[in-house]
Formats: structure tokens, sequence, C-alpha cells
């Protein structure tokens, strides 16, 4: 069963998800997220097949500028190919090429079978031009299965708002209200139909329906604006309030309170149709994008802000899908646009600092992330992501440092601030100041006792300098039991047990940990020792072999030659040998 949350982690990805990707044509070209950066160099363009081979390689490498330009080409070669239309369209659309994408959305109506995308597009685009009786005979072609069930009723709603005709509006969304997850979707957009249409009573009893203790900032916008603007201001700032204590490091709802605290009126959220159309989609991408379907998300984000230019939310999700793609330099030009947004701007400068980051313009975003931390003395946000800049760079004291002046402004830590000292604590170790990682990892252990990363870094961390070894231990367990199929995690397990004298327990865990993490150097290391300790020699030099395969670190690979070339040494005479940890 699917539920609809707007910007929530709700809708089930096997369902939704695949049915999206399924009906927008697009390429299985795997998750976005772990998409192979964007080609640098471009072939020519020689041939047809050769234009749509090297389209196929781009958007596999979701390179989808250059897959729009080779499609481009070999449908101009073979303009009836139905399957190279619809790629090239979905691609322009993507791209945000709109004049290109209307053009072909009009040739697709006349071959596919299915033109749902299209549809949408071009419904939309007549709407935004004033041509209402060409967008109602367009939406009229909406099939009525796959993901239409959902898109149609939305765009027929909004057609009939923009007519005037609010009964009609709220007949054609009735589909969506017993349709599984999408009530709150039916709700949200029966409210604004009737407020657009002058029933307020009604709406504000649709509106009542959406709210719960989780609700999401699109939702407190609309229904805190529709407050504001029906008298009853205070149920507003009660609800603005409620959003930022449930969001403590968030300024988006501070401008409401502030332009409360000064009288000012409140605007519509949706003063038009074409506004409540544009809203409709960018709900519909908002909620796909949390569920990682991101390709389907851009087309529908693309649509809502060439009906609403001024959509912020919707260029933030443009933006965020591109830095998952790994699109850095897109990403940056849609948050450089967000910067001075009331309520945007904040959150749209510290993504802009990060793309920068991304980009190896590492100077560039030390500077950004510095200017922010000066500018709002009270926050820690921009100071936190410097430190975790710092701390990618391997400039691990620098790191320490800004994490330190994020912890001096936060006082007293809550539990929200144990991954801050868990950053410190691992930058500390890395400049070989344990007493004061050990200090942090305890006291964010005392904040979050039950987060399995900080168990296995300080069990571990224990282990790895011979001290502590059954508290170690006992915390690797708790980590293990947390998280029991995290290779890393169980290896930390199987090192304990190592450590303690337990060679055929260790080996258990460590070929488990092998299973989970079948390429990482150290566990292949840390199994290798385990197997030589149980007499398994062959099998212990093959998998030191497998370590010095992937390692990286020259002291790791140092070690393993060693091993590999004479084996490993009596452990009590290595323990006898080896320098005491203090």
């Amino acid at each position: 069963m699917m539920t609809f949350r707007f910007g929530r982690t709700r809708l089930g990805r096997t369902a939704l998800g695949a049915l999206l990707l399924s009906t927008a044509g697009l390429l299985p070209a795997g998750n976005a997220v772990a998409a192979a950066p964007a080609a640098t160099e471009r072939p020519s363009l020689t041939s047809a097949t050769g234009s749509y081979l090297a389209g196929r390689f781009a958007q596999r490498q979701d390179d989808w500028a250059a897959a729009a330009l080779f499609m481009a080409h070999a449908l101009s070669a073979d303009p009836g190919d139905l399957t190279l239309l619809r790629r090239t369209y979905l691609l322009k659309l993507g791209e945000g090429q709109f004049d290109a994408a209307i053009d072909l959305a009009k040739r697709l109506l006349e071959q596919d079978n299915d033109p749902q995308m299209a549809i949408a597009l071009l419904a939309s685009d007549n709407l935004a031009r004033g041509k209402l009786k060409e967008a109602k005979a367009m939406a009229a072609r909406m099939p009525k299965e796959g993901m239409a069930k959902y898109i149609g009723p939305l765009i027929d709603a909004w057609l009939a708002a923009a007519e005037g005709k609010t009964d009609a509006a709220l007949k054609a969304l009735e589909p969506l209200s017993t349709a599984s997850g999408f009530a709150a979707l039916h709700d949200l957009h029966a409210g604004l139909v009737l407020e657009l249409g002058g029933r307020k009573d009604a709406a504000a009893e649709r509106f009542a329906r959406v709210l719960d203790k989780e609700t999401p900032l699109r939702v407190i916008q609309i229904v805190g604006s529709f407050y504001e603007r029906t008298g009853r201001k205070d149920e507003a700032r009660k609800l603005y309030e409620s959003f930022r204590a449930g969001n403590p490091d968030s300024l988006m709802v501070e401008p409401a309170l502030k332009a409360l605290d000064e009288g000012k009126a409140a605007a519509p959220v949706v003063s038009d149709a074409k506004q409540g159309l544009a809203e409709a989609l960018f709900d519909l991408g908002s909620a796909i994008h949390h569920e990682g379907a991101e390709e389907t998300a851009l087309l529908f984000g693309r649509i809502a802000l060439h009906l609403r230019p001024d959509l912020s939310l919707a260029r933030l999700m443009i933006g965020d899908i591109m830095e998952n793609r790994d699109h850095h330099a897109d990403a940056l030009v849609e948050f450089q646009a967000l910067e001075k947004d009331p309520v945007l701007g904040w959150t749209a400068r510290l993504r802009t600092a990060e793309s920068l980051a991304r980009l190896e313009r590492t100077d560039d975003a030390i500077a950004a992330f510095s200017a922010l931390s000066a500018e709002r003395p009270e926050r820690t946000d921009a100071l936190i992501r410097l430190g975790d800049l710092y701390r990618v760079a391997k400039r691990y004291g620098e790191a320490a440092d800004s994490y330190s002046k994020a912890l001096e402004r936060i006082g007293t830590p809550e539990e929200r601030h144990w991954a801050v000292l868990y950053a410190r604590a691992m930058s500390y170790d890395k400049i070989d100041r344990w007493p004061d990682a050990e200090r942090d990892l305890r006291a964010a252990l005392a904040l979050k006792p039950d987060e399995a990363f900080l168990l296995n870094y300080l069990g571990y961390s224990y282990v790895d300098r011979g001290l502590n070894l059954e508290e170690a231990k006992g915390m690797i367990e708790k980590a293990v039991a947390l998280r029991p199929k995290d290779g890393y995690i169980v290896d930390s397990l199987g090192w304990a047990l190592y450590r303690t004298g337990d060679f055929e327990g260790a080996v258990e865990k460590l070929e488990r940990a092998v299973e989970l993490k079948p390429t990482d150097a150290t566990i292949n290391d840390h199994l290798g020792d385990a197997y030589w300790r149980v007499g398994r020699r062959n099998e212990a030099r093959f998998q030191w072999t497998r370590a010095l395969r992937t390692a990286e670190e020259e002291p790791l690979k140092e070690d393993i030659r060693a091993k590999l070339d004479k084996g490993l040494v009596d452990p009590k005479a290595a323990e006898a040998a080896a320098p005491k940890v203090q």
C-alpha cells in the first residue's frame, strides 16, 4: 500500500517509483545517486547510428545534456522512430529545453499510445499561455491507466478551476480521494480549489485534514497562509512554531513568523489555476524525489517551473536532483538562483557552498562557509559543514577547530548534536589526540547510547589499541545487533574476538564480514590473520593477497607484504615486543 506524503519517504519504490519510470519511458540507468560522473568529452555527431549509441551511453552515464544532443541528431535522421522520439523528448524536458520539448511532445501525440508526460507538458503549456480551450482538449486525451490515474485528475481539476467551476474541479479530484495513499493530496488540492472559489469554510475543513504531527513545510506554508488571511493568526503562529520546534535548525518559517509579528498581510500561496497546477505537479515530483525516482521527479519539477518560474521549492528540488546525480555545476546554477529567496535563501547558500566543494573549488567553498558562519553567529550549520569539508580534505586539525567552534555555540549539547561530537572525535583521532577523541565519543554515547556507529567506532578503537577489551567487545556486539548486515561493524566484532584470543570465533565473524564487504582491504587482511592463527596458512596468504590488491594506504601495504613474506609471528612474542599504548 502506498501512502502519499509531500516531501517524505512514504511511497513504495517498487510500486509507484517503478510505475513512474516505466510510464515515463526512461531507460533503467540505475540509481541516479550512484551514477557515474557526466562525460566531459563528447564525440562528434558523425552518423545517426553513432549518435544513437553515444546517446544511450551518455544516458547510462547520467549525462542528460549529451544524451539529448546525440538523440536529437539520431532522430533527425530517423524522425519516425518512436523510441528515439520518446527518449529525445524526455531528455529535452529534463534539461529544461522547453521549446524543443514542446515540439517533440506534439509529435509524440501522433505516434505514442501512452503519451502521459507529453500531454502533461502540452496541457500545462496551453494553460500557461492562457489557451484554456486548447488545454482542456489536450487534457481530454490523457490515458486512464498507470500514472495517468493520478496526473489526470489534478490537471482536470485545475483546468475546471480556471473556468471558475469549483464543483466540477472538486468532482475531477474525487478519484484521488479513494486512491490508496493519495487522500492527503486530494484534501490539499480540494482546499486550494475551494479557497480559490471563495468557499473558505469548506477549504478550512479540507486543510485541517492534512495537518498532523509531521506536517511538511509546503503544507505548513499553504495552511498557515490561509489561516493568516482568514483571521486565524493565532492558529497560523501555532502552526509555524510547531514546525520550528520539530525542526529546530530550520529557518524556513522564520519569515512567516516575522511577518506575523510586523502585522504584514500574507499572500495566497496559490492565487490562480496556473499556480495551482504548478503546485500539483511539484507535489507529485517532491514525493517521487524522496522515493528515489529522481528522473521522473525532475520532469514534474521542470513542468511546474514552466508554469510558475517563481516556485522556489521546485527549483530547490531540481538543484538537489542535479547534486545527487553528480551534476554539481548544474546544481550550482539552481542554488545560486535562490540565494536571495526570503524563505530558502539560507538553505540555498549552504547548498551553493557544498556544490563548490564537490566541484573541488575548495577555497571558494571555505570562503562561502566562513562568510555564512560569520553572518549568523548564533547558528552552527555552516561551521559544521566547514568541518566536514576540512575532514574530507584530510585537514583534520582545521576540522576539529571548526567542530569546536560549533560546539561552543551549541553550549550544552542535546541528543541531536551527537554527530558533531562524533565528527570531532574522528578528527582528533586522525591527529593522534586519542584522549580528546575518547572523551568526545563517550559524550556522544551519553547522548545517543544506541547509535551503532558510535558503539562500533569506540569499541574498535579500544580493540585496536588493546584497551578495555571486554567493554569494547560488548559495545561492538551491541552495534552488530543494531546493524547485523554492516560489514564494517561485523569486522569489528571479529577483530575484537581475535584480539581476545578467540581465533575460531574470529574466523566465523570475519568470514561473514568479507561476505558483506568482499573488496575491503582491512577486512580481508583481518581474515587472513585469523586464518593464520587457526592453521589455515594457504587461505591466509590468499586473503592477504586479496587485501594487497585493494589496499590504498602504504602502512597497510607494507604490513601485508611482510606477512606474505614471513607470515605472522607468535602472538605472545608480538605482544611482548609491541610498544605499550598509553
